[in-house]
């Protein structure tokens, strides 16, 4: 029984358990989901488009768990998703020939360099300025999304160009070129804050940024870069998504997915206090949300049903996740056995329930205790 508790106690048994459920789920109604056959040297399936359509979330979310780490949040990924995408497919669309492979590479370059800005542009307002971040990020994300669509002129523009639907919908080696992207990227930069002194530093100063000022660490710079990392990231995740249907759309591209990258983060057990954070946790988070959409759809539910099950799926793991709701549920299921086993004529296990005033009386003083 210990190690079933300590089992479940850990962070990402109940992400992975609901992982589990859920491809349960998929493969009872379909038999088939598992499958995965090789057409045209590439590989297909439901699990691979797991993957595939899991890459734009999945930079998202990474770039979101820097930025929560520092005790920040930015709910403007979604506004600079649909700028990356205008950007890149209005330059794609006014070359001459946008076969071009240096078209596209200097289409995807000013694209992500002006995530980048954005991502830019947040830092400095929480970490130079002291906006608020859900106040900084907010004004980009209103004006990011009116900023995407002057891009376009309120049209969805659309491309053909082979190199560039190779970001999003292309394949390499028979595998998604997105998801060898994003492979890479959370390598990298795992590799990174785990191997040196950074992760270290991003914990320090999102678990107490007042004792890491004291200790001499230069929180601003690490901030405004975790901002600018997480733009890059959802300039990134942009390209993917325009890039897979062909077009850019400047009023749905990237909607809502502010709120899936913060569930996802959620999910993997990162707290949005700061402090510690969990990148493979992030990555389960991503697959349960997106499996989680692949299962609705295939069930044959209307698409809006995602969001009620999203909802009440991240709302039980947070709680399952959380240790006093845990202890609140055991003590309650004790307190309910013993109330069986005195009903019955059994003897009480009131022993196995601990009494919050014997750990307090444990831990006074002679003074405290003798006091009356």
């Amino acid at each position: 029984m210990t190690s079933i508790r300590a089992l479940a106690a850990h962070r990402l048994f109940w992400p992975l358990a609901l992982l589990v459920l859920l491809l349960l789920i998929a493969v009872v109604n379909d038999p088939g989901f598992f499958a995965v056959r090789v057409q045209g040297g590439h590989l297909y399936g439901s699990l691979i488009d797991i993957i595939r359509l899991s890459a734009p979330l999945g930079l998202v979310a990474f770039g979101m768990t820097l930025v929560i780490a520092l005790r920040g949040i930015d709910l403007s990924v979604g506004a600079v998703v649909a700028i990356g995408g205008a950007v890149a497919c209005t330059q794609i669309a006014g070359l001459g020939d946008q076969g071009s492979v240096g078209g596209v590479l200097s289409a995807v370059g000013l694209a992500l360099g002006l995530s980048l800005v954005a991502g830019l542009w947040n830092g400095v307002l929480v970490a130079a300025v002291g906006i608020q971040p859900i106040i900084a990020t907010l004004v980009l994300m209103v004006a990011g999304r009116g900023i995407a669509q002057m891009i376009t002129d309120g049209q969805i523009v659309t491309v053909s160009s082979d190199p560039y639907h190779l970001i999003g919908g292309g394949y390499v080696l028979g595998l998604p070129f997105s998801s060898i992207v994003v492979g890479l990227s959370i390598g990298l930069v795992a590799l990174l804050v785990r191997r040196s002194a950074l992760g270290v530093l991003i914990e320090s100063v999102g678990g107490n940024p007042e004792a890491s000022r004291l200790a001499g660490i230069k929180s601003r710079g690490m901030i405004i870069g975790a901002y600018a990392f997480c733009g890059l990231c959802a300039g990134a995740a942009g390209l993917m998504i325009s890039s897979n249907i062909s077009g850019a759309d400047g009023n749905n591209a990237g909607l809502w997915i502010e709120l899936d990258a913060i569930f996802a983060v959620v999910i993997g057990g990162t707290s949005l206090v700061g402090g510690r954070f969990y990148l493979g946790g992030t990555v389960v988070g991503v697959l349960v949300i997106q499996t989680m959409t692949q299962v609705v759809l295939s069930l044959g539910l209307p698409s809006e049903t995602t969001l009620v099950v999203k909802a009440v799926v991240v709302t039980a793991v947070c709680l399952l996740q959380s240790p006093a709701y845990r202890a609140a549920l055991r003590a309650r299921f004790l307190r309910r056995r013993e109330v069986v086993a005195a009903a019955n004529g059994g003897p009480a296990t009131t022993a196995e329930v601990p009494d919050p005033r014997a750990s307090s009386a444990a831990s006074a003083t002679p003074a405290e205790v003798q006091k009356p």
